[in-house]
């Protein structure tokens, strides 16, 4: 009898033991494993194992996120730096998105990356969390017929252009991922692969592509048949099938398309 009361207040005393550590932020968790490292009951070892994974992976991706911040440490006596991507200049239908981000010097996120490299849940997450830290961003949209007239290329410089102008505040200086945009007069420093290089950048990225994601779900709705809810614009095998099959949308960019009608 006694024999099974201790395996019970044994079982729960692991169940708590397990609860502080869930509820432990991380930097309590070194102290936490030391508390318990020699205990040896084997559900408290796999939670000790458990939480110094978890301890390690925290430690890495803080150090990811140092690197990503080197070119805002470079160019720390701007007040203001801004970092500029774009979304969709290969699909065959939608806008082509720029967004225009300034985060604070002090923006201690997490998990930031260029946005192709996230899963689309983790994406939406982020977003929220850069827009509610952000100091201010900015979105830029150009839509296809726009696209048609001046080329895509000028089109994205357009969506950049006016991603700055709508930032609440003025930027000091502007990260760009691989662009010098024309007609800008802020410092601008074209970063090869930014979004995988510079936390501003990215966080940019992010916003842009969920952004325009959510503008080609919200098509989908007034043009069934083409799936732009999954495909956003771009050329998969079904979009490719309706076009032959319903012709153009409004929303599709004739010049990028002349050549499969």
């Amino acid at each position: 009898m006694s024999h099974n009361s201790n395996e019970e207040t044994g079982a729960k005393k692991i169940a708590l033991i397990k609860l502080e550590f869930m509820q432990a932020e991380y930097d309590i968790l070194p102290v936490l494993l030391e508390k318990y490292k020699d205990d040896e009951r084997s559900g408290v070892v796999t939670i000790c194992n458990q939480y110094q994974r978890k301890l390690e992976a925290y430690r890495m991706e803080k150090n990811r996120m140092a690197a990503m911040k080197q070119y805002e440490a470079m160019y720390q006596e701007y007040p203001y730096i801004c970092g500029i991507d774009e979304v969709g200049r290969g699909p065959l239908a939608g806008p082509v998105i720029a967004a225009a981000v300034i985060l604070p010097k002090e923006c201690d996120l997490l998990y930031i990356n260029d946005s192709k490299q996230l899963t689309e849940k983790k994406r939406e997450e982020l977003y929220d969390e850069i827009i509610s830290c952000a100091i201010s961003f900015g979105i830029g949209s150009v839509p296809p017929t726009q696209i048609d007239e001046i080329n895509i290329l000028q089109a994205t410089y357009e969506a950049m252009r006016k991603a700055i102008g709508n930032l609440k505040v003025q930027p000091d200086i502007l990260l760009n991922d691989a662009v010098t945009i024309p007609g800008v007069d802020i410092k601008q420093v074209p970063i090869i692969k930014g979004d995988a290089k510079s936390i501003s950048i990215a966080a940019a990225s992010i916003v842009a592509k969920v952004t325009r994601d959510r503008i080609m779900v919200a098509y989908d709705k007034v043009f069934p048949g083409y799936d732009f809810a999954s495909n956003k614009g771009y050329g998969s095998a079904r979009h490719m099938e309706a076009i032959k099959k319903y012709g153009l949308t409004p929303i599709h960019r004739k010049s990028f398309v002349k050549n499969i009608i």
